[in-house]
């Protein structure tokens, strides 16, 4: 960390020793005390915060942790809002017994806060739960130095590896960071079920899932917490950003993976094809809520890696499509579908209450005209 820093940044070669300092402070006995952290969502969307306190003995569930204030900026208004916890985790950072919680955000009326979509996105999972909606969610993003420049490289042109899965540091850069997020999420309890490199050399990725309904958001907002804390010891920056380079070979996405228990069984393959035809109907109604269209259009250009932004498509085995059917799917006749549209900055709360709306109307329901569509 002290090489890394210092060279790239010699007026300030001390900036990450202290996280060695520490280490005599974190090791203090705390019990009964315990230390939570709050997480929850930044009004515009695309980051988490977090904020801690201390409570007299370790929660045993999240129904034992209490709400918390916090507050932020709408409509150039600093606005206080109540942080509800909805789900709990192991800490990675202090360790046992201390806890993260992911949370919800309530105004002042005690309703969900206009910058939270999590209370929308369980309203709808609550409605299709017997039909146990799964997803799994591919999220991509690039190390950067604090000079905002890619992690490991100044110059154009773009570098690009042969491929994903390399090795060899004349290749890919970052992997301590990625394998430490890895060993990270896993103590938590975050449902993290692989990492590979991808096209660019300081380019990775981390999935979560499978998860079942509300529980795949906060599982990935919490990926996301957790990996900018690991990347704060490591002097470096994760960015979500969909195109931070005008490279027709670079693009940064959050591919969804999605199904039903009767997707899953016997003879899934025909539920699979009637979602993709609903999916098909409301094109653009999702690509405009998956991200921004101008960052989304750069992204979405058609080729061998992407679809294009204002046409449906779909196919087995093909990386080149809005919907693809993996291949090992179609040959069993049953599992799932993943939407390749997604940005890597999406909220996956948004994607997964967008693709329940659309996919699996409840019984009698809306079929989503009045909900997020």
């Amino acid at each position: 960390i002290y090489l890394q820093v210092g060279l790239f940044f010699p007026s300030i070669p001390t900036m990450c020793l202290h996280r060695l300092a520490r280490m005599p402070y974190l090791a203090l006995p705390t019990v009964p005390h315990c230390q939570v952290t709050y997480i929850w969502i930044s009004p515009c969307g695309k980051f988490p915060k977090g904020k801690t306190r201390t409570l007299d003995s370790e929660p045993q569930s999240v129904a034992d942790v209490p709400r918390f204030n916090a507050t932020l900026w709408i409509d150039d208004v600093l606005t206080e809002i109540t942080l509800v916890p909805v789900r709990m985790f192991r800490d990675p950072f202090t360790r046992d017994p201390n806890k993260l919680v992911m949370c919800d955000a309530l105004d002042l009326q005690g309703t969900p806060a206009r910058e939270s979509p999590l209370s929308e996105c369980a309203k709808a999972m609550e409605e299709v739960k017997d039909q146990k909606p799964w997803f799994g969610f591919e999220q991509e993003f690039t190390l950067m130095a604090l000079d905002q420049h890619p992690f490991g490289w100044r110059d154009d042109p773009y570098p690009t590896t042969p491929g994903v899965g390399e090795v060899g540091l004349e290749k890919i850069w970052g992997r301590d960071v990625s394998l430490s997020h890895y060993q990270a999420c896993l103590y938590a309890g975050v449902k993290i079920s692989g990492i590979t490199n991808e096209g660019g050399p300081a380019q990775w990725e981390f999935q979560i899932g499978p998860c079942e309904g509300i529980e795949l958001g906060d599982h990935a907002w919490t990926a996301r917490y957790i990996l900018f804390r690991v990347c704060e010891d490591f002097g470096v920056i994760p960015s979500f950003h969909p195109k931070l380079f005008d490279h027709p070979l670079w693009s940064s996405d959050g591919h969804m993976n999605f199904s039903t228990e009767a997707m899953r069984s016997p003879g899934g393959l025909t539920r699979i094809h009637a979602a993709i035809e609903r999916l098909a109907q409301r094109h653009m109604e999702h690509v405009a809520l998956y991200g921004d269209e101008h960052n989304n259009r750069k992204r979405m250009i058609g080729g061998s890696l992407s679809s294009a932004f204002d046409t449906f498509s779909w196919r087995t085995a093909s990386r080149s499509v809005s919907v693809r059917i993996p291949g090992h799917v179609h040959s069993e006749g049953r599992g799932y579908l993943e939407d390749r549209r997604p940005p890597s900055d999406c909220d996956p709360y948004v994607v997964c209450q967008a693709l329940v709306e659309t996919c699996l109307p409840p019984p009698g329901g809306h079929n989503g005209e009045d909900a997020i569509l």
